[in-house]
């Protein structure tokens, strides 16, 4: 046991109390990536897997992403880094002459992603950075990142990098041009949607890119540009900080919704830039508690390596949860979440005595992305109601599952597909699935309507052509209720999902008409069967090994039926937790069969579109 913890976790017997804590943490993580560091220091691979793009960035993403947990160690007086080799690296990449140079940026290129970290590393550190250079070498970096400012970045929250380049340009003495600049800040400000929400460039989508790269950036530009133009950033963070904390279950994890999944405790970089522009609409006792809870999660995980460095996956390596851009640096954007590293040990978030998470009995509604966040003990789950994933988001992998389910856990994860073609087969994990020749199956990708009414959540999707579902969402209780009411003109198979839990040995499973019960010694996971029109069979369904981001062997319990030509109601309540004992009790009072008409009378009195789906063809 000993020897698999020392492995897999580095994170093993790090209490992770303290700033020491923290900074020794950072050092666990990079300390195995050096041995890896090219001869010229501008090179890190890690891996022979493949992103899309070529693989001179992927290794600079190696080397810009450790600076990210680097710069604001330095900062904070951390002594255990050597800066040569990073210096020269950063000499050899910027020139052309070098055998080690990084290739010439070009509009939207992955190069300009990782200039964001060195334009920050360069307006923390530039003694360690800039100062070794001789005059030629500065020629070439300066030349070198004016040239990548000067590109057209993606139109999404890759725009905050052209400014962070320039503040880090700025501040070793050289200029860039000042209106594009100003460009991008007016373009960042159209991503805008209110109450601190944004959405992510020009698709229909919010995850956890507004956290740690919306806010995470506009902290930074915050504290350390400092000009008026960057209030509106301090702004945004206070109206969004609430929501966010809902994101964060009691004991440590935070929600698992959308892409790159693979960056993990990058979220919790949120608290820290809060705090270092001593944003206190969370007090700093309770930012510190999300933060190390979350990191104590983290420790708890085998998420590294054989060798100690951070591979693709969530809580254990899994290449599935790949998106096309991860390389196997990728990871490494994971740092962020070190942030605060840059603030002094009697700073309020450091010196404040840990809180404990407040108590959050109420839903939280969050209106502009579609979700209800209730926080059970141990867990943050989100009803949703579903976000755009075909048209546009079609090089996300695996989008439906990671967008348009219809519920997502902090302390669960979530699952994705592996074999589009058995449908028997299929994990549907808060999911519903129709096959119409029972091999093949669609699941819901994109909305036609989302509404939101008093804490009750509305779809319309189509998962053929020719098939209409509508879709409520609400919690009752502790147990959440999905009701479905289908018009289809010819029988459809169907299978619909609980939460996947772990599996473990002597784990029960309960398999009847209506029911399908897991529990194991530590959780229980149900869905059951309240007032449909058609008779389904429970199933408890052991998953496709490495389908979940936190387990990599699940079973799902599950309600598998047929609903003929016309209409059908499939009404379910769902339940999953910690406490198999305490789940068992609440299984035995039942949320009451859904009142289809009084949900119709509902939206369509009350209702109101989602932000992000407003102005989606009715």
């Amino acid at each position: 046991m000993i020897f698999a913890e020392t492995l897999f976790k580095p994170w093993a017997g790090n209490p992770l109390k303290s700033r020491a804590d923290v900074e020794a943490a950072l050092r666990a993580l990079v300390e195995p990536v050096e041995k890896y560091r090219s001869p010229g220091g501008a090179r890190i691979r890690l891996d022979a897997h493949a992103a899309h793009f070529d693989q001179e960035s992927a290794d600079m993403e190696g080397y810009s992403r450790l600076l990210w947990g680097l710069a604001p160690a330095q900062v904070g007086g951390a002594t255990w880094i050597d800066w040569a080799p990073i210096a020269r690296g950063l000499a050899n990449g910027c020139d052309p002459a070098h055998a080690e140079y990084w290739g010439d940026c070009f509009d939207r290129s992955q190069r300009l992603v990782e200039l964001a970290a060195i334009g920050f590393a360069l307006r923390l550190v530039p003694g360690k950075l800039w100062a070794p250079l001789s005059e030629a070498q500065r020629q070439n970096v300066a030349t070198y990142l004016r040239k990548g400012h000067a590109c057209e970045y993606s139109d999404n929250n890759w725009k905050f990098f052209r400014l962070l380049v320039s503040m880090g340009l700025r501040h070793v003495g050289v200029d860039c041009d000042r209106r594009l600049d100003e460009q991008y800040r007016r373009e960042l400000d159209g991503f805008y949607l209110g109450d601190g929400w944004y959405h992510d460039g020009d698709t229909r989508r919010a995850d956890h890119y507004i956290p740690f790269a919306f806010h995470f950036y506009g902290l930074i530009l915050a504290a350390l540009d400092g000009a008026d133009w960057t209030n509106r950033y301090r702004e945004r963070a206070r109206l969004i900080a609430g929501d966010m904390a809902r994101w964060f279950a009691d004991d440590g994890p935070a929600l698992c919704f959308g892409r790159s999944m693979t960056y993990r405790f990058a979220i919790a970089g949120l608290f820290g830039a809060m705090a270092l522009v001593d944003e206190d609409t969370i007090p700093f006792a309770e930012q510190k508690g999300y933060f190390l809870r979350n990191l104590r999660w983290w420790a708890r995980q085998p998420f590294a390596a054989r060798d100690g460095v951070m591979p693709v996956g969530y809580a254990y390596p899994n290449l599935i949860m790949s998106e096309p851009y991860n390389s196997a640096q990728s990871p490494y954007w994971a740092l962020k979440a070190f942030l605060p590293l840059m603030l002094p040990e009697d700073h309020p978030f450091w010196a404040s005595e840990e809180a404990i998470c407040p108590e959050r009995p109420a839903v939280s509604a969050q209106r502009h992305i579609g979700f209800l966040i209730a926080n059970p003990s141990g867990d943050a789950i989100a009803l949703s109601c579903g976000q755009h994933t075909s048209a546009e988001n079609t090089f996300i992998r695996f989008a439906p599952e990671k967008y348009a389910k219809f519920a997502y856990s902090a302390r669960y994860g979530f699952s994705v597909e592996n074999d589009l073609w058995r449908f028997d087969n299929s994990v549907l994990e808060s999911m519903i699935g129709f096959s119409d020749d029972g091999v093949h199956f669609r699941v819901r990708e994109t909305n036609e309507v989302a509404l939101i009414a008093d804490n009750v959540l509305y779809a319309r999707w189509r998962p053929f052509a020719d098939v209409t579902v509508e879709s409520w969402l609400y919690w009752d209780g502790d147990f959440h209720v999905r009701l479905h009411r289908i018009d289809t003109p010819r029988p459809l198979s169907t299978i619909e999902g609980g939460f996947a839990i772990g599996r473990e040995a002597g784990e029960v499973r309960e398999q009847d008409v209506g029911r399908a019960v897991v529990t194991t010694g530590t959780d229980l996971s149900a869905v059951l069967d309240i007032g449909s029109t058609v008779a389904r069979q429970g199933r408890c369904h052991i998953a496709a090994p490495n389908t979940n981001l936190v387990s990599a062997k699940t079973v799902v319990p599950q309600l598998l039926g047929t609903v003929p030509a016309g209409v059908s109601n499939l009404a379910v309540a769902v339940l999953a937790q910690a406490g198999p004992t305490e789940g068992e009790r609440k299984l035995a009072h039942l949320p009451a069969a859904p009142d289809v008409e009084s949900l119709q009378r509902l939206l369509s009195k009350q209702g109101t579109s989602v932000t992000l789906m407003r102005g989606v063809p009715l």
